[in-house]
């Protein structure tokens, strides 16, 4: 047999509704009183607060300055470029990836005469990506040249 339940009518479920808001009403009362009432004076703070509180200040200070001292390099060329690195692939298998670095030199150099050469951390990790023995046949790369002559190299 199935248990009867208990018949609720709707103005008996308000009044616990009500009943049970008026509570939480007067809790959060009672907390912002205490948060009210609850004021320190210097005389309270330790020393290591004092301290703590103006390291966080003269931190806050660096960064602005630091972002305000870098200054933007000036782009003179900004080319794309499909380097081809099939070659690479001739000579030993343990080699590939260690000559499509330097085939991807050879190549930069052609094409932008640089005084200096970079090649980002992000190209370099493309072609090792897949090991020594299997680097990439084609990279798509993105190079700049600023006003100094250096070429930087980057993923496009």
């Amino acid at each position: 047999m199935a248990k009867k339940g208990k018949e609720i009518s709707l103005d008996d479920l308000e009044e616990e509704l009500a009943d049970e808001l008026e509570e939480v009403e007067e809790e959060e009362e009672e907390e912002e009183e205490l948060e009210e009432i609850e004021e320190f004076s210097l005389d309270d703070i330790s020393e290591e607060e004092e301290i703590s509180e103006i390291f966080e200040e003269g931190i806050e200070g660096r960064e602005e300055v630091e972002e305000v001292e870098e200054p933007e390099e000036e782009i003179i060329d900004e080319r794309i470029y499909v380097v081809p690195l099939a070659k690479a692939r001739h000579g030993p298998r343990n080699k590939y990836a260690k000559k499509a670095i330097r085939y991807l030199r050879e190549y930069m150099t052609r094409h932008f005469k640089p005084e200096s050469l970079v090649i980002s951390q992000e190209v370099n990790e493309k072609i090792w990506e897949r090991g020594i023995q299997k680097p990439p046949r084609k990279l798509k790369v993105r190079a700049t040249k600023n006003v100094d002559g250096l070429v930087v190299v980057y993923l496009a």
